[in-house]
C-alpha cells in the first residue's frame, strides 16, 4: 500500500488472482460500493488498485477486505514487487506438469492415425488425468465459484464445467461398464483442455509482467544515496532523507540524485534520458539540473529544488503508470460472450436431459446426451483462438525484426490513423555531424580543420568525434598542453599557436569578434545547427579561424518509409523539442509538410504525452514512434507505442512494439502484421463459436454422441491452430520495407 498526501487520500493496493477484464470490473465494483470511496481504478497490467478516498477516516483495511470478499487476494507492496521482478519462466511448473501428464493420454489418438492401438488401461488414464483435473485445475474451480457467487460467467467457469463433465462422464462409463468391455473414455480431453488453457494463462501473466519493466527501468535511474554537504563536511545519506534546500555534491560520472540548481562548478550533463538528444549540455552556476541525468567531467555542488513525487523523473514514472492499464479489446469481447454462454450451455444441458427423460429415454442415455452438450461446448478452441493467433503473429514478426510484447498494441495497430514520430534518433541518425564550416578570410579551410581535429584528438565529446570524422585521412599535427575548460571548450598549442575551440559564447568572453561570420551564423542557425568555432590567441587578441556547424542527418530510407505510410492514408506528425525553424528544416528533408500541421516543434519532454493526447482528440487512433526515456510517457499514452531498438531500454519496455533494427520502414510492416493477426483472431473466434453453435443443437437432439462431440472439439482446436499458423507465410507488405529487409 502506498499512501500519498493530498486533499483526497489515495491508496495503491496490490491484487493477486485477477485473470481477465471481468475480474477488473468485479474488483472496481466492490471497491466503489464502500462509503467514502471517491473513485477506484484497477490496473490489470500492474495488478493493483488505485483508490481515492474522500472520507479521511477510511483506512486501507476495509478496502482490502472488499477485495478479499470479491474473491481476490490483497497483496503487500513487497509481494507485488517480487512478482514483477520474477524470471521469464516463473509459474511455468503447472504447465510443465500438465504437459507431462497429458502427453501419454494423447498418444493413443496419434496411434489411431497410424493404424496402431495404444489405448491405455482405464485405471492408468484415471491416474494421469485426475491430478490435472483437480490439482492443476483447482484455480479454475476457485475462479468459477467466485464468478457464480457474483452471478456472472467467465472463461474459468467454462473450463471448470466442460472439463468436469468430461471427467465425470469418463468415470461413469468406466464404473458402469460390463465386465470385459473397454468403454471409450474422455479423460484425455479434459486433461488436454486444462493444460492448454494453463499455457495461455501463463503467456498472459508473462506479458503483463513485461509491462512493469518500464517502471523498474525508470526507478533504476535514481541513485540510492547522495553526497550531502554539511557543516561537518561531506557525508553519504539515503536520497529519501534529502530535503528541499539541501546542498549536494555530485562527482564526475555520477547521476544527479534529485532536481536542483548548480551552486558551484561547471560541467557537461548528459540529459539524453530526458531529451533524447545525444549532445551533452553545458551547465554553469545557476543552471537547473534534473535527477537521473548524468554528470560529465566536472565536480559540482547543487541545491535541491524538488524531492519525492515532485521531481521530473517521478512525474515521468507516474505518467507511464497511468498509461499502462491495458485491456485487450478482443479478449474482453470473449469474456462478455462467455458470461452469456455459460448459463446458456448449462440450461441447454439440463433441458436436454429433462426432455429425453420425458420422452422415455433411459437415465443413462439422457445423461450421455446432456454431457455431449457440455463436451461439445468445452471452450478449448475458444480459449486458443486469441493466444494461438497472437503467438503465431508475434513469432513471424520477430523473425523480421519486429518485437511485439503487448497484445493490446497488436490488436490496435491495424486501426492506426495517425503516426507520431520523435525526431532525434527515430527519424534522424542521432549522431552529430559537421554539416557546414566557414574559414576566416586569409585562412586555408583544410589547414584550420586539421588544427581543430588535432586539438580534439584525445576527446570523447560527440562534437569532437564529428570533427575527427570530417578530418579523416588528413595528416594531423600534434597538440600540446591540451586543457579542457568544463562547459566551455578546450585549449591547446598546435604548431606553436595557442588555439581555443569551443562555444561562441565562451570565445566571445575571451575576446573573439564573431561579426566576421555574421551571415554564416544566421544561415546555419536558420537551419537549426549547433555552432562552435576555432580561434587563436595572439598579440592582437583572439582571432577567429574556423566556424563549424553541427547537425543531424535523416536516417537512410526514412523519407521513403514515410512516403509509404502516407500512401496507406495515414496522417504523419513529427514531434520535436527543437525550435520551429530547425524542426521544419529537418521535416522538409524528410518529406513532411509543415504547412499541413505535420510538425509539432518546441515540445518540452514532459509535454510529449499531452501532445499525443491532443492528437487522439476526436477518437483518432494514434501510434507513437520514439526511442528516448522522454518518449516513454508518450509511448504509453498512445494507442500503440513503437520503440526503436537503437533507443533506451525504458522506451522499449514502455512500448508494446519494438522495432529491433531501428528502421523506420518497419513501422509500416508492424501495422500490416497487426492487421493480418487480428484477421486471424476474428477467423478463429468465428470457427470456435461456429463449432459450438452448430454442435450444441446436434448434441441436444441426439445426433452427436460424446465420442463425436469429443472429436469435434479436437477438430475445432486443430482448425484454430492451423489457421493461426498460416501467418507464417506473411511477407513484407511493400517495396520500402522490402529494401529494409535486404539491407
Amino acid at each position: 500500500m502506498t499512501q500519498i498526501n493530498s486533499p483526497l487520500q489515495t491508496y495503491d493496493i496490490g491484487i493477486g488472482g485477477m485473470t481477465c477484464a471481468s475480474c477488473v470490473a468485479r474488483v472496481e465494483k466492490a471497491l466503489k460500493k464502500i462509503p467514502g470511496v471517491d473513485s477506484a481504478t484497477v490496473n490489470l497490467a500492474t495488478e493493483s488498485a488505485h483508490v481515492t478516498v474522500s472520507d479521511p477516516g477510511l483506512q486501507e483495511g476495509p478496502l482490502r477486505r472488499a477485495i478479499r470478499d470479491a474473491g481476490y487476494e490483497p497483496l503487500a507492496t513487497a509481494d507485488t514487487e517480487s512478482m514483477q521482478t520474477s524470471g521469464p519462466w516463473t509459474g511455468f511448473a503447472p504447465v510443465a506438469w500438465g504437459l507431462a501428464l497429458s502427453t501419454p493420454l494423447v498418444l493413443p489418438m496419434a496411434g489411431d492415425l497410424l493404424g496402431q492401438h495404444w489405448m491405455l488401461p482405464a485405471w492408468l488414464q484415471f491416474v494421469l488425468a485426475t491430478p490435472v483435473q483437480f490439482v492443476l485445475g483447482a484455480r479454475f474451480y476457485k475462479a468459477g465459484w467466485h464468478a457464480l457467487k457474483a452471478l456472472t460467467g467467465n472463461m474459468d467457469l467454462l473450463v471448470a464445467i466442460g472439463t468436469t463433465a468430461g471427467w465425470l462422464l469418463s468415470m461413469w462409463l468406466w464404473l458402469t461398464a460390463h465386465e470385459g468391455h473397454v468403454p471409450h473414455l474422455y479423460f484425455e480431453g479434459s486433461a488436454v483442455v486444462i493444460t492448454l488453457v494453463l499455457l495461455g494463462k501463463w503467456l498472459e501473466v508473462r506479458a503483463k509482467r513485461q509491462t512493469t519493466e518500464a517502471i523498474r527501468a525508470l526507478h533504476a535511474l535514481r541513485p540510492d544515496t547522495a553526497h550531502l554537504v554539511t557543516d561537518e563536511g561531506e557525508q553519504d545519506v539515503p536520497v529519501a532523507e534529502i530535503r528541499v534546500g539541501d546542498q549536494l555534491l555530485v562527482k564526475p560520472g555520477e547521476r544527479f540524485p534529485l532536481d536542483g540548481e548548480l551552486r558551484d562548478g561547471h560541467t557537461q550533463v548528459d540529459e539524453s534520458m530526458l531529451t533524447g538528444e545525444p549532445l551533452p549540455v553545458a551547465k554553469a552556476v545557476g543552471a537547473s539540473v534534473t535527477g537521473g541525468s548524468i554528470n560529465g567531467e566536472g565536480r559540482v555542488r547543487m541545491q535541491v529544488t524538488a524531492v519525492g513525487h515532485e521531481t521530473v523523473l517521478s512525474r515521468i514514472i507516474r505518467l507511464v503508470e497511468d498509461a499502462q492499464a491495458a485491456k485487450a479489446p478482443i479478449q474482453r469481447l470473449v469474456d462478455r460472450v462467455a458470461e452469456v454462454f455459460v448459463p446458456a450451455v448449462i440450461a441447454i444441458a439440463l433441458v436436454t436431459s429433462i426432455v429425453w427423460l420425458l420422452h422415455g429415454a433411459a437415465y443413462e442415455h439422457a445423461l450421455i446426451h446432456a454431457v455431449a452438450v457440455l463436451v461439445i461446448a468445452c471452450p478449448c478452441a475458444l480459449g486458443l483462438a486469441t493466444p494461438a493467433a497472437i503467438m503465431a503473429g508475434t513469432g513471424v514478426a520477430a523473425r523480421h525484426g519486429i518485437l511485439i510484447k503487448d497484445a493490446q498494441a497488436l490488436e490496435m495497430a491495424h486501426q492506426v490513423q495517425t503516426v507520431a514520430f520523435d525526431k532525434t534518433g527515430t527519424l534522424t541518425v542521432g549522431q552529430p555531424r559537421l554539416v557546414g564550416q566557414a574559414a576566416a578570410p586569409q585562412q586555408d579551410a583544410t589547414t584550420v580543420l586539421a588544427w581543430a581535429a588535432a586539438v580534439q584528438s584525445g576527446s570523447e565529446h560527440p562534437l569532437a568525434r564529428a570533427v575527427l570524422a570530417a578530418a579523416q585521412g588528413m595528416a594531423l599535427p600534434v597538440a600540446q598542453d591540451v586543457q579542457a575548460v568544463p562547459g566551455r571548450g578546450i585549449q591547446a598549442r598546435v604548431d606553436g599557436r595557442e588555439l581555443l575551440l569551443g562555444s561562441l559564447r565562451w570565445l566571445h568572453e575571451q575576446g573573439l569578434d564573431a561579426r566576421l561570420w555574421a551571415a554564416e551564423i544566421a544561415q546555419f542557425q536558420q537551419h537549426g545547427a549547433s555552432l562552435s568555432a576555432l580561434a587563436e590567441r595572439g598579440p592582437a587578441g583572439v582571432q577567429g579561424l574556423l566556424l563549424m556547424a553541427f547537425g543531424d542527418e535523416p536516417k537512410p530510407g526514412a523519407r521513403e518509409a514515410l512516403d509509404a505510410l502516407r500512401a496507406r492514408g495515414l496522417r504523419l506528425v513529427m514531434i520535436s523539442g527543437d525550435n520551429r525553424a530547425a524542426a521544419e528544416a529537418m521535416a522538409q528533408r524528410l518529406g513532411l509538410r509543415p504547412e499541413n500541421g505535420e510538425v509539432l516543434a518546441e515540445v518540452l519532454p514532459g509535454d510529449k504525452a499531452q501532445a499525443v493526447a491532443r492528437l487522439r482528440e476526436g477518437g483518432r487512433v494514434v501510434a507513437m514512434v520514439g526511442d528516448g526515456v522522454n518518449d516513454a510517457p508518450a509511448l504509453a499514452a498512445a494507442d500503440v507505442g513503437l520503440a526503436m531498438g537503437n533507443g533506451t531500454d525504458v522506451a522499449m519496455h514502455a512500448a508494446g512494439i519494438t522495432l529491433m533494427r531501428g528502421d523506420v520502414a518497419l513501422v509500416g510492416a508492424a501495422l500490416d502484421i497487426s492487421a493480418r493477426t487480428v484477421a486471424k483472431i476474428r477467423q478463429n473466434l468465428f470457427w470456435a463459436f461456429a463449432y459450438n453453435t452448430a454442435g450444441i443443437p446436434l448434441a441436444a437432439l441426439g445426433y452427436l454422441s460424446p465420442v463425436i462431440a469429443g472429436a469435434a472439439m479436437a477438430l475445432s482446436s486443430v482448425s484454430v491452430m492451423t489457421n493461426a499458423l498460416l501467418l507464417k507465410r506473411w511477407k513484407f507488405p511493400d517495396r520500402a520495407v522490402g529494401k529494409s529487409k535486404s539491407s
